[in-house]
Formats: C-alpha cells, structure tokens, sequence
C-alpha cells in the first residue's frame, strides 16, 4: 500500500504524487483492491457480536455525529461505513473530474452504521464498495482531464493542494487507510472482550 504520511503531513501534494508516479485508473483500481483485501481479512475470526461491539476510545470526538454520538466509540461496523463511503466519494470525484467536471459539491453517501450487525453485512459493503469504486474507474475517458481541478475553498486546498481525478481518489483512499489503525485497535478488543467471557 502506498504510503501516505508525506502527503498528509504535507510534505508532496496528492496530485503531484499521482503525476509523478503517473498514476491513472489501474494503478488507483489496483491500489483500492489492495485495501479492500486488507479490510476482508480482518474478517477472519470475528463474530457477529464483535462487529457491533462497542470499543472503549477516550479519545473519541466527532463534532459531526448526530446529537448524543459525539463522543463515542466508533464499532467495526461503524468504521466500514465510514471508510468505504470516503473512499466512494474519492471515486466519484475523480470520474467527474477526469471527464472535465469541477466538482464543487461532495458525491457522499454513507450506509447507515447501524443497520451494518453481521460479520456478512461487513463483507457485503465492502464487495459492494469495491464494485462501486471500479466502476466509477471504468467511466474515465481513455485521454482524462488531468488539468481540471475540484472548485473547493482556499483553506482546503491550502492544506492538501489542489486535486486532479487521480488525487481525488487518492485523498478518499487516504482517509480509508488512515483508520486502519483505529480499525485494527477495535478489532483487538472485540476479540479479547469475547475471550474474557
């Protein structure tokens, strides 16, 4: 998997990375499989309960959760939800922009985390995720309109740099890798709650 530290910490911006390594549809298709498969087999050995079992995280703070949710804990089936539905909206960008769309609304829909209680519904969203992702690939153009950038806020573009179809899709992807740890970490308690018991 791509490393990302140095263009979260600002250090390479997400579109002169992909222009430098001449990132196009099938290295982003073969980038997003790779954390797609990741995400699979941390299936492996989770129940049901661990995937609705609720993780102690002190740290916990989402000033954009409804009312009451700000400040808990995020499930395994949270944390699907909310990685797949960035990676989702990176993939949808980037078919806007490759085909000469200035995307200046977000393309964001995330699959309500409660309804997500089985190890199967987990595994559903994220097959379901990687046929939504390859096929917003499959609608590039054969010549992408690499020069046409997403109308967003100086602020964020300060931060990130401007954003081309290619690192569209990468900073959605980013996002999803970024949690790998959080992911990992409640996995880990769900597993040893249950051996506890």
């Amino acid at each position: 998997m791509i490393d990302f530290s140095p263009m979260r910490d600002g250090d390479v911006s997400f579109l002169d990375y992909a222009a430098r390594e001449n990132i196009g549809p099938a290295e982003l298709k073969a980038y997003s499989d790779e954390s797609l498969d990741y995400l699979l087999g941390l299936l492996d050995g989770l129940s049901d309960d661990d995937v609705v079992f609720d993780p102690d995280d002190p740290g916990a703070n989402d000033p954009f959760a409804v009312e009451g949710e700000e400040n808990i804990g995020w499930n395994f089936g949270h944390l699907i939800a909310h990685v797949t539905a960035s990676s989702e909206e990176g993939a949808a960008l980037s078919s806007l922009l490759a085909r000469g769309i200035a995307a200046s609304e977000r393309p964001r829909y995330e699959t309500p985390w409660r309804d997500i209680k089985t190890v199967a519904q987990v595994r559903q969203r994220l097959d379901e995720s990687r046929r939504m992702r390859n096929a917003y690939l499959e609608t590039w153009p054969d010549e992408p309109l690499l020069h046409v950038k997403r109308d967003v806020s100086e602020r964020f573009t300060a931060r990130f740099g401007e954003m081309n179809a290619p690192a569209a899709f990468l900073f959605g992807l980013s996002h999803e890798v970024g949690h790998y740890e959080q992911i990992e970490d409640v996995r880990r308690q769900a597993l040893a709650a249950r051996a506890a018991a």
